[in-house]
Order: C-alpha cells, then structure tokens, then sequence
C-alpha cells in the first residue's frame, strides 16, 4: 500500500462561546490567533509549521466539528478519495482556510474528515516573532508552558476493532496497540497512526447512541519538565486538572489532562516511542497491565469516560460507558 496520509494537522471544535475559548488558548495556552471570521477562529502554537492547527467554530454544543489529516502528496489525495468513495463514502471538495482544495466525507463511525495536500508554511523571517532556529516557523513563545504542536486527536466509536480495520484498509492507518477488557476480548481502546509516532489517532469504545463523538484532543511538548511547567500554571490560573501527570503504558508517554471553558478535554503529552517498522503486528494488552496508567496505582476518574458531545440518556459522569466496562477501567490495579 502506498503512503497516502502523513499527520494530522489540524483540529476543528465547536462551542457556544468562541471567544471564552479563543481566550483561554492565547492566555494561558500561549497560542497565537491568525484569522477569523464570523463563526470561526484560527490559532496555532509557537512550533505549528502550517498557519493554524485550532479552529474553534460557533455551534449548539461541544462537539468535534472536523479532523484534518495532510496526504503524502497530490496524488495520494486522489488516491485516498477513490478509495473512500469505492467503499461507499460520500464527500465534497471546497476551498478550505489555507490549504487550498481540499475533500471532507463522514466516516463510517460519524466523525468528519478533511484531506488535502495544499498547505500554507507558516515562517516569520523577520521581526519579533523570527527565531534564530532557521529550522523554526516562529520563536519560542513567551509563556511559559506553551505546548510545541498538535499531536493527536482521540475519538469514540462503538466498536474499536472495527473502527481501526476501516481506517487501515482504506486510508492505511498502521495499528499499533488495542486495550481489552479482562474478562472478555472486546477491545475498549486502540492507537493508530499515519507515520512513526505511537499514534495520531486514539479509539475509545462508546456504548452510546450518538455518532461521531470526540473524547480529547492533545498538544506536544518536548520535554516533560515543560509539561509539569504547563500543569503548574494551569493550577496557578484555578483551571482544575482532571488527571495525572503520569505515563500511559501504550504509548509509553508522560500525560495528563484538563478541561478548556467549554468542557472539551485537552491532553498534554512528552515522551513516548518512535516506531519505523512497516509490518508492525498490534499489541493487545490488559487494563491490569497499565495499558492506561504504567505504574498502576491509582485509579482513572469517572469523568474521564464523558464523550463530546453529551451522549443522550446517562447521567454526565456515566453517558457512554456500557456497565460491563465501567469496573474493568475504573478499577484500582495497584
């Protein structure tokens, strides 16, 4: 199979109050706003090599509006859309905000991806914000903390096994690692990924009845004294972190994760592996393995199971997560 994806370069959100969010990214994140129109808002970190890797959109609730990954070339963009659409998938090419031609179908599983291959390099040359990296698009920011780069974006679907083989047979996702319950193979997570990072798309089983839900997105910091850096200023500014730092064992990266004004969970990340091998066969592991938590002494709050957008039914700390799953997550394996 041809490379037809290379990363994933931005991420499109949706919430009621742009500008409660736009706000909290160029404050206490330190990202820098680009553009904006009536309903949306385009930002980007110090280290992004594109113009922008956020958009915050205007919508009734907060919810992922779209992910959009960059093709290896022009002709794997018209690759990747044959093979979309002799699957049975459904899209449209527009214009999109720099990056030019672009195609967004709805996957299988009710999430919204773009493609394209056009991409406006971002670089200041001169100025303030020129850096004495040549290799940098901007200078470090200013505030302290301030994540690299996007990293990842993790989704919900009800059924992660499946999820991951439609996105491998088509667009050529590699699988990396699953995660399965204890005392049945259903897998509740999985990583997948376009190049050699552990993963630029994580899978979380959801037992809801809403498609295309969204459980976190995350940024790249280069170490993780950066990281514990952010965390402290996040704390400093009362923004409550929901988990750790630690270390997920699939991934092997330093974490931990907070909640943005508008609800959505945002991870930070260091760390981790680089895998170059091409026929890479996927490791199943346990929860009791430290799939989740490496070191296995405490345990994941509730909260971390909520989804966006809400699902229908459940109450707020439950809504999504089937009953048999709830104590096989949740449980203390130290």
């Amino acid at each position: 199979m041809i490379t037809l994806l290379s990363h994933l370069s931005y991420v499109a959100l949706t919430t009621r109050d742009v500008d409660a969010s736009v706000d909290f990214y160029v404050t206490h994140v330190g990202m820098t706003e680009v553009a904006r129109d009536e309903d949306r808002v385009y930002l980007r970190t110090w280290g992004d090599y594109y113009s922008y890797s956020l958009v915050i959109e205007r919508g009734d609730e907060t919810a992922l509006h779209s992910m959009a990954w960059r093709t290896a070339s022009a002709e794997a963009l018209e690759e990747a859309v044959r093979r979309i659409e002799a699957k049975g998938g459904v899209g449209e090419w527009f214009d999109g905000h720099d990056i030019g031609r672009a195609y967004r179908f709805v996957g299988p599983w009710g999430h919204t991806m773009v493609l394209h291959w056009d991409a406006v390099h971002h670089r200041y040359t001169q100025g303030e914000l020129a850096s004495t990296f040549p290799d940098r698009p901007q200078r470090r920011s200013r505030l302290a903390g301030a994540p690299r780069q996007l990293d990842h974006v993790t989704i919900c679907a009800s059924d992660v096994d499946a999820f991951c083989q439609w996105y491998h047979e088509v667009l050529g996702f590699r699988i990396m690692a699953r995660t399965v319950l204890e005392e049945a193979p259903i897998s509740v997570f999985s990583v997948l990924t376009t190049n050699e990072k552990s993963h630029d798309l994580g899978v979380v089983l959801d037992g809801s009845t809403r498609s295309g839900r969204v459980n976190h997105y995350a940024y790249w910091y280069d170490t993780r004294e950066e990281m514990l850096i952010a965390a402290d200023l996040l704390m400093e500014a009362g923004v409550h972190i929901e988990y750790g730092p630690t270390i997920h064992g699939i991934g092997e990266q330093s974490f931990l994760y907070y909640r943005e004004p508008s609800g959505m969970r945002v991870e930070l990340n260091t760390g981790g592996y680089r895998n170059y091998v091409p026929d890479w066969e996927p490791q199943t592991w346990k929860t009791s393995q430290g799939s989740y938590d490496i070191y296995r002494n405490s345990s994941m709050p509730l909260s971390l199971t909520e989804s966006f957008p809400p699902a229908d039914g459940p109450t707020a700390t439950e809504e999504g997560v089937p009953d048999e799953i709830k104590g096989d997550l949740l449980r203390d394996k130290a």
